[in-house]
């Protein structure tokens, strides 16, 4: 079996379980099979190929440790009352004219802190959509800033699923490449600050469904307690915290605040943590869910992705694409044809997860070739394939959230952040280039 035809049953195993509904870790167990095979073909023996897989799989164990406590935060955070705190004051402070840039201002913060996108689209995202509709504010514009805010966190923070795997598969420190995040995305916020601000000027809020309010206050102590977890996991990793010892103390002191503050009994918050949160009042179904079983085929996908790249690189399978890519990078530079790969492989694979793995595997031989060091790969990684992987329809990072706030493809062209962030930072690879002397 050679490469283009392991491709190609991968291609379709991965189409026939997202259009079946079944787990993407199906096709990975296909594809691991087939990339084996055409390995065993190449003349590469069954026990070489086994390690070569084991070597790429201690890759994810440091990304899979964290996916885990990941998943125990979001239900911390939901059983403490700390996303329901911001929620809570993000609504209170609502003026007519400061709706949009309150949602995206918001949605930013708490993805930043939580390092999720579908866990804040799915909570504030869905209660802010829920405010516009009632309050006569645009839905195109408000689910719009929403999408932006989501992925500031999803790409930029150190709790990041998608962070950690591009630091840990590019062998690159992640709160160096946070810093760098930071230095190459602040033009794309404040662009966007300023987008977002002049549209919720002219889309004010006409009125603001107090419904919300009363039920997180039926349901929750709201207190500035809550915002404990929050500061921990925001300032920690600042003050040169292992972001591993931030999540912790974090998900300590939100255990803490569920038990002392919001009356939970222990067994109810275990279960939490490991099941996720469940609410028996109103806003149940927009504040349930997190826990650790939520994170499972994540790790799944991570772990057999892994395993993949150790494949790859062991047996070199694919220098034949790495070699066309070449007079590519030599045209358009190395960030453009990472943008060529990215629209490629998220367009073939559906997933954020494995895009960004294939992409390393694809560009890192070039770049070191090429001189590029491991933050530049990382960052190239970083800006291209985290965000554009939220323009392209049929990948889960465009298609969950747009079904959480039950809104169409027509608001992606108004998502600015997606395609400000690799635009800002081509310019500025351009004019000062940030990676010069490394």
């Amino acid at each position: 079996m050679n490469l283009m035809t392991s491709f190609i049953v991968f291609i379709v195993a991965m189409i026939g379980c997202i259009m079946s509904g079944h787990t993407m870790v199906i096709a990975l167990f296909i594809g691991l099979i087939v990339f084996t095979a055409t390995g065993y073909k190449n003349g590469f023996t069954v026990s070489e190929l086994t390690k070569m897989g084991k070597d790429g799989l201690k890759d994810a164990f440091v990304v899979v440790e964290v996916m885990f406590v990941i998943g125990f935060i979001t239900a911390v955070w939901r059983a403490s009352g700390t996303i329901s705190f911001f929620v809570y004051w993000g609504i209170k402070i609502i003026t007519p004219n400061l709706f949009i840039i309150i949602t995206f201002a918001l949605c930013c913060l708490l993805s930043y802190a939580l390092g999720t996108s579908f866990g804040v689209a799915g909570t504030v995202g869905v209660i802010f959509m829920t405010l516009a509709r009632s309050g006569g504010v645009s839905e195109v514009v408000t689910a719009a800033a929403i999408m932006s805010g989501i992925y500031f966190g999803d790409r930029g923070s150190p709790v990041s699923s998608s962070a950690i795997l591009v630091a840990a598969v590019t062998k690159t420190d992640i709160l160096d490449n946070v810093k760098l995040m930071m230095r190459t995305g602040i033009a794309a916020l404040v662009l966007c600050t300023g987008i977002y601000g002049v549209m919720s000027w002219f889309n004010p809020i006409h009125s603001v469904d107090q419904s919300f309010l009363n039920a997180l206050q039926s349901e929750f102590v709201i207190s500035w307690w809550c915002v404990i977890p929050a500061v921990f996991m925001l300032v920690l990793p600042l003050l040169k915290v292992q972001v591993l010892h931030a999540m912790l103390i974090s998900i300590a002191s939100g255990v803490a605040l569920s038990l002392f503050v919001q009356h939970m009994d222990l067994m109810t918050l275990l279960k939490a943590m490991v099941f996720g949160y469940e609410s028996d009042g109103t806003l149940g179904h927009i504040i349930n869910g997190g826990g650790l079983v939520s994170m499972i085929e994540v790790v799944f996908i991570v772990a057999i992705s892994c395993t993949y790249s150790g494949i790859f690189a062991g047996t070199d399978m694919l220098a034949g694409i790495q070699d066309k890519l070449k007079p590519m990078m030599k045209y358009i530079g190395r960030f453009g044809t990472m943008v060529v790969v990215s629209f490629v492989t998220l367009a073939m694979f559906c997933n954020q997860t494995i895009a960004s793995m294939m992409c390393n595997d694809i560009m890192a031989k070039p770049y070191q070739e090429a001189g590029a060091s491991k933050s530049e790969l990382a960052m190239d990684i970083e800006n291209s394939v985290i965000v554009l992987a939220a323009v392209v329809p049929w990948v889960i990072a465009c298609s969950v959230p747009l079904n959480f706030m039950e809104v169409g493809y027509e608001i992606v062209p108004l998502s600015f952040y997606l395609f400000l962030i690799p635009i800002c930072y081509a310019i500025q690879k351009k004019v000062a280039n940030p990676f010069k002397g490394e």
